[in-house]
C-alpha cells in the first residue's frame, strides 16, 4: 500500500483534465442486463452494529435472482474508492450478478471503530455479510468474493472460514504470510519504505467522518468516537519484531487446508505481493489458478506498465464457471499464466513492459531447470561463474544512505516509484558480474542467494541486488531480497550473530519473470545496508565475504515451450463508464535526494499530492496530500528519521472537515522512539487534538 500514500485507496489515475485515461471505445454502457444502482444499503449485525454497502443489482433481480460477488474494505465507498469501484462493480452487474462494495466496520458510514488491520472482528463480520447476502431475494445463494490488495487478503481469509454460501473468490495483490511479504517486514528488516507511511496513512483514514448524507446528524457523534479511540496500528507491528502469533493470525499459508473453494490469485511485476503465488498454487489442493503480468498495484484492466488485459471479461470466464455453472472453458486452461519481462533500460516509469506470455500447467513448473553461478573474485574483479573459483575473504563497509537509489517496495503506476538506473548502487555495494550471456535465458521463480559472510557486529543484515546490466553498462534492476542475519535460522527466534564468524546463509529474492538477452550481463549487489527498504543495523557493519564455492546465485531457468506461442489472447480492456468526476487540484508527485556535502547528512523527500476532486452527482469533495521525510547521516545510523505528515480534507455545501497527522520514528541502539500528533477541524475550527509518545525496544533489528 504505501507509496504515493492516498492513491493507494484510489487505485485510478485521473488525467490533466480530470478525467479517467481509459480509451473511449473500451467503455461499456450496454449490456445484457440493466442494472439499478443503491447508494447507501445497511446490512445488520448480530450485535446491532449495521455496516454499510452500495449495491450494483440486474433491474429484474427479485424476480430472476442472481449470483452476488462481494468487495468487502475499509477504504470509503462514497469517496476513495467511489471512482475505481464504478469501472467494475456496473460492469459485473450488468453481465447478470448482484455487486456490493461494503464499509468494513469503523470506516466509511459503517458503525464502529477499526483497531488494526485484519481482525477476527472483520472476518465475523463478514460471515454475517455473505450470510445477509445470500438470504435476500435478489440472490441465488451462490456467493463470490473479490479483492485488490486488503480486499485480497480478507477474500482469502473469509474463504478460509468456510462460510457456506461461499463458492469461489479472487484474489489480487494479496499475501498469504503477513510478516514475510507484506508492508511490515521482510527477511526480519523492518521495511522503511512502508511501515510507517502505511501506517500513517491509515492514522489519518481511520478517523475520517462519516457521510451526513448517509448516517444524518449522527456523523458528528460517530467522528468524535473515532478521533477518540483512534490508534497508531505501527505500535502494535513495531512490538512484534518476531514473526509470532500476532502475524500468524490472517496469514492463510499457517493452513491452506482450511481454503476448499475455487480460487484465482492475481499479481504484478512492478508490484511486491507475488511470493504468495507460486506457495499457494503449489499449497492448496482445490481448483486454483494464478496470473502473473507487469502490472504495478492496480486491477489488470488499467494495468500500468501495461499492456493491461480485459480482466474483468477473465473475471466473468471465472465466476461464471464457477457460480452460474457454465463450461467458460477456464479450468481447461494451465494452472499459471506468467509475462516474462523483456530486458528494458532503466527508467522510474514505465507506461508499458515488452515481453510476452507463458504458461505453466502446474506449479512447482515441469519447465524450471537450476543454473548456478559462483560469486568469484580474482583479485582484480568480482565475477559471477558457473564454477567456483578459490575462497578468498572481500571486506566490505556499508554506505548508510545505500539503498535510497533502489526504488520503491511497491508501485502504484506512478512515475518515480521504480528503481533508477543501478549503476550509482552497484558503485556503493559490492557487485559480481557474470561475463555477456552467450544466448538469451527467460527466469521464472524466485532467485536466490548463498553468501557466506561473517560482520563485526552482533546485528547486521543484508541487502541483495539482481540486475541486468546492458552493453551500454546501464543496470536495471531485477528483483532484490533482505535478511537480517539474526533471522538466518528463522524469524520466530532470532539470534544474534558471533562477530568474525563466517555463517552461510541464503537470501530468497522475490519472485520475478524476466529475460536477459545475448551480450547482457547478470550483476548481484551485496550490502550491509539497504535504507529505502530495511531500517539500519544499530551500529555500523564491516562485512567479510567468503567467494568462491559457498557463495552463489541459484536462478530458476525456465525453458520457452512451443505452446507459449499459441496462448489465446485475452480479451481486449473493458471497463463500465467512469464516475463523472471534476477535478479541482490536480494531483502530482515529487521524489527528491539530497546529500549535505558538509555533514553527510542524505534526506529523501516524497510529496504524495493526490490532489482534489469533486462528484457532480452529490457534491462531495475530498483531497488529500501526505509528505515524507527520511534522513541518514554516513556512518551514523542512529541518525536514522523518518516522517510522516499527512491531510485528508471532506465537504459539500454546509459540512466541511479536516484531519491533519504527523508522525515520526527515530531510534537507539536500544529503543525505537514514536510521536504522533492528530488534530481534526470542522470548518476553520479544531474539534479535537491528541498526542502520542511511545518507546518500543528494539528486538534483534
Amino acid at each position: 500500500m504505501r507509496n504515493l500514500v492516498f492513491e493507494s485507496t484510489i487505485g485510478t489515475r485521473l488525467d490533466k483534465k480530470g478525467g479517467l485515461n481509459i480509451n473511449p471505445a473500451r467503455i461499456k454502457t450496454e449490456f445484457p442486463y440493466k442494472i439499478r444502482n443503491f447508494e447507501n444499503v445497511w446490512i445488520p449485525l448480530a450485535d446491532g452494529a449495521r455496516l454499510a454497502a452500495r449495491i450494483w443489482l440486474p433491474e429484474d433481480a427479485e424476480r430472476q435472482p442472481v449470483p452476488a460477488l462481494l468487495e468487502y474494505l475499509p477504504y470509503r465507498k462514497d469517496d476513495h474508492t467511489s471512482i475505481r469501484d464504478a469501472l467494475r462493480h456496473p460492469y459485473l452487474a450488468g453481465h447478470g450478478y448482484a455487486c456490493l462494495r461494503v464499509d468494513i466496520r469503523g470506516s466509511g458510514d459503517s458503525d464502529g471503530i477499526l483497531y488494526d488491520e485484519y481482525l477476527a472482528q472483520e472476518q465475523d463480520d463478514a460471515l454475517e455479510v455473505i450470510a445477509w447476502i445470500a438470504a435476500q431475494p435478489w440472490c441465488d445463494g451462490n456467493v463470490g468474493m473479490f479483492g485488490i490488495s486488503w480486499g485480497g487478503f480478507n477474500s482469502l481469509q473469509v474463504a478460509a472460514r468456510r462460510p457456506p454460501a461461499l463458492k469461489a473468490i479472487i484474489a489480487v495483490d494479496f499475501t498469504d504470510n503477513r510478516y514475510t511479504d507484506d508492508v511490515h517486514y521482510m527477511g526480519g528488516c523492518m521495511l522503511t519504505a512502508t511501515m510507517l507511511p502505511w501506517a500513517a496513512f491509515m492514522f489519518t483514514l481511520n478517523p475520517s467522518p462519516p457521510d451526513p448524507a448517509h448516517v444524518g446528524e449522527r456523523w458528528r457523534e460517530m467522528w468524535l468516537e473515532r478521533l477518540d479511540k483512534n490508534s497508531t496500528w505501527v505500535e502494535p507491528w513495531l512490538r512484534h519484531q518476531r514473526r509470532d502469533a500476532y502475524w500468524r493470525h490472517g496469514s492463510v499459508g499457517e493452513n491452506y487446508g482450511s481454503i476448499t473453494i475455487p480460487v484465482y490469485l492475481v499479481g504484478g511485476w512492478a508490484d511486491s505481493y507475488n511470493n504468495s503465488i507460486p506457495r499457494m498454487l503449489a499449497g492448496l489442493s482445490g481448483p486454483r489458478k494464478g496470473l502473473i503480468g507487469p502490472w504495478a498495484h492496480t486491477y489488470p484492466e488499467q494495468g500500468i506498465p501495461g499492456p493491461a488485459i480485459g480482466f474483468l471479461q477473465e473475471s466473468l470466464r471465472w465466476w461464471d464457471y464457477w457460480l452460474k455453472g457454465i463450461d467458460t472453458g477456464i479450468m481447461a486452461e494451465p494452472m499459471l499464466r506468467s509475462w516474462i519481462q523483456d530486458s528494458a533500460p532503466p527508467a522510474t516509469w514505465y507506461e508499458t513492459r515488452p515481453g510476452h506470455w507463458v504458461a505453466d500447467p502446474a506449479w512447482p513448473s515441469l519447465y524450471l531447470t537450476d543454473r548456478d553461478f559462483y560469486l568469484n573474485s580474482n583479485g582484480a574483479a568480482q565475477t559471477l561463474d558457473t564454477t567456483a573459483g578459490p575462497e578468498r575473504h572481500l571486506t566490505f563497509k556499508g554506505l548508510q544512505s545505500h539503498g535510497l537509489r533502489c526504488g520503491e517496495w511497491g508501485s502504484y503506476g506512478g512515475r518515480g516509484e521504480l528503481a533508477p538506473d543501478q549503476r550509482l548502487a552497484d558503485g556503493e555495494a559490492l557487485p559480481f558480474t557474470s561475463a555477456p550471456l552467450t544466448e538469451a535465458v527467460e527466469i521464472l521463480g524466485r532467485p536466490e542467494v548463498v553468501l557466506t559472510v561473517a560482520a563485526d557486529q552482533p546485528l547486521a543484515l543484508l541487502g541483495v541486488r539482481l540486475c541486468d546490466v546492458a552493453p551500454s553498462g546501464a543496470s536495471t534492476l531485477v528483483t532484490y531480497g533482505l535478511l537480517n542475519l539474526a533471522h538466518r535460522d528463522g524469524s520466530a527466534e532470532p539470534t544474534p550473530l558471533e562477530p568474525g564468524r563466517l555463517y552461510r546463509v541464503s537470501v530468497p529474492l522475490n519472485m520475478i519473470g524476466y529475460r536477459l538477452p545475448a551480450g547482457h550481463r547478470w550483476r548481484v549487489a551485496v550490502s550491509p545496508t539497504y535504507a529505502r527498504h530495511a531500517w539500519p543495523s544499530p551500529r555500523p557493519v564491516t562485512l567479510t565475504l567468503a567467494t568462491g564455492a559457498g557463495s552463489r546465485l541459484h536462478l530458476p531457468v525456465r525453458t520457452p515451450q512451443p505452446a507459449d506461442a499459441n496462448l489465446s489472447p485475452f480479451a481486449p480492456v473493458e471497463t463500465s463508464a467512469p464516475m463523472p468526476i471534476e477535478e479541482l487540484r490536480p494531483a502530482g508527485r515529487q521524489h527528491t535526494l539530497q546529500t549535505d556535502l558538509v555533514n553527510g547528512t542524505t534526506e529523501l523527500t516524497i510529496i504524495s499530492d493526490d490532489g482534489h476532486v469533486r462528484r457532480p452527482d452529490n457534491g462531495l469533495e475530498w483531497e488529500g496530500l501526505a509528505t515524507e521525510t527520511f534522513t541518514i547521516r554516513e556512518d551514523d545510523p542512529l541518525s536514522a528519521a523518518q516522517r510522516l505528515q499527512c491531510r485528508l480534507a471532506y465537504r459539500r455545501a454546509g459540512w466541511q472537515v479536516r484531519l491533519e497527522t504527523d508522525s515520526r520514528l527515530t531510534c537507539d541502539a536500544d529503543n525505537f522512539y514514536l510521536a504522533h500528533s492528530l488534530a481534526a477541524y470542522e470548518g476553520e475550527s479544531q474539534v479535537f487534538s491528541k498526542s502520542w509518545q511511545t518507546v518500543i525496544p528494539r528486538d534483534h533489528l
